[in-house]
């Protein structure tokens, strides 16, 4: 049986999280017309996941059946991979094992995939659901924590005046886009566990779709809750998570262009960089101790000045390893 849409779910010790995300999967509306899935990759987790999801399995709907597999390989990007393996829908929207999507995400999903052929990969509206205080200006980083918030107007990233891509905490992405353009090693890993390894992934992914000729949207009308623990607002995370988010920079910067616009385009990026960094320093250099995002900017600002060097060396390690 053809099936339309794979909800395809990465979990890493997901067992206090995946009773309530599965029992809004299970309360989907405006689904009878789609034929859909449920695909659970267990990334190497330590307590009950796996327990949780054979009980739920047990008196499952067949309509939109539960599927569950375990991928040793830790990393974000492998366990998408072993996601997008498995799952037999034509379109894959991908969730974490945090996030909440509302009642017609499954429909408003794949409503939004036939209006958009062209759309190889879209994102919607990510909300943050804080269990602690955000610090004051947080605005200007939430972004890092997934929390997408562009408005009520659907629009193409590609023609987009920043160069920016969504996450891939609600993302959905069309098989035959992915098939088409993605290599079968990917340089990103992505975060492993609860380590917050070089993050870009995602970006890593979409930068790959958007380079084969697909377009990449935003659909508004597609709505997931992100949970957020208090103590993923806390100074000393939020700084290292937005610092290591600068990483990646480089490589998907180069993904971007062509050969042999790269070196000139490297020279202008570590000018442009190190005069962010420098204004920035010599702003909030007083304040760096006290004030958390400004704090976190630094980081980002610093890291993205390391990430040349950063990725240089990723490709020598992982040259060593094969």
């Amino acid at each position: 049986m053809k099936v339309d849409f794979s909800v395809a779910i990465r979990t890493y010790n997901g067992e206090k999280h995946l009773p309530e995300l599965l029992e809004r999967l299970r309360s989907q509306v405006n689904i009878d017309t789609i034929s859909w899935e449920i695909v659970i990759v267990d990334n190497n987790s330590k307590d009950n996941t796996a327990k949780i999801i054979q009980e739920y399995q047990s008196n499952w709907p067949a309509s939109y059946p539960l599927k569950y597999y375990f991928e040793s390989k830790q990393g974000a990007a492998f366990a998408r991979k072993r996601t997008v393996q498995e799952a037999q829908g034509s379109l894959i929207g991908f969730l974490d094992d945090d996030n909440l999507p509302e009642s017609n995400w499954v429909s408003a999903a794949y409503s939004f995939a036939q209006s958009h052929p062209k759309a190889g990969a879209y994102g919607g509206q990510i909300h943050g659901e804080f269990e602690g205080e955000p610090p004051q200006d947080f605005n200007k980083i939430a972004v890092y924590l997934a929390i997408i918030e562009r408005g009520q107007n659907a629009f193409c990233y590609n023609n987009h005046k920043q160069k920016v891509l969504p996450p891939g905490a609600g993302l959905v992405i069309r098989k035959q886009a992915w098939s088409e353009s993605i290599p079968d090693n990917l340089l990103l890993a992505g975060p492993q566990g609860k380590s917050l390894s070089a993050k870009g992934e995602d970006l890593e992914i979409l930068s790959h779709i958007q380079n084969a000729g697909w377009e990449i949207w935003y659909n508004p009308e597609m709505h997931i809750y992100h949970k957020i623990p208090s103590w993923r607002m806390e100074r000393n995370y939020l700084i290292s998570l937005v610092g290591k988010s600068g990483l990646s920079r480089h490589h998907i910067r180069m993904l971007r262009l062509k050969p042999w616009q790269r070196p000139l385009a490297f020279l202008a990026y570590l000018a442009n960089d190190s005069r962010k960094a420098l204004l920035h320093f010599m702003r909030y250099y007083k304040v760096l101790n006290s004030d958390t995002i400004a704090a976190c900017e630094m980081a980002l600002f610093l890291s993205i000045l390391m990430s040349p060097f950063h990725m240089l060396k990723m490709q020598f390690s992982k040259k060593l390893l094969n």
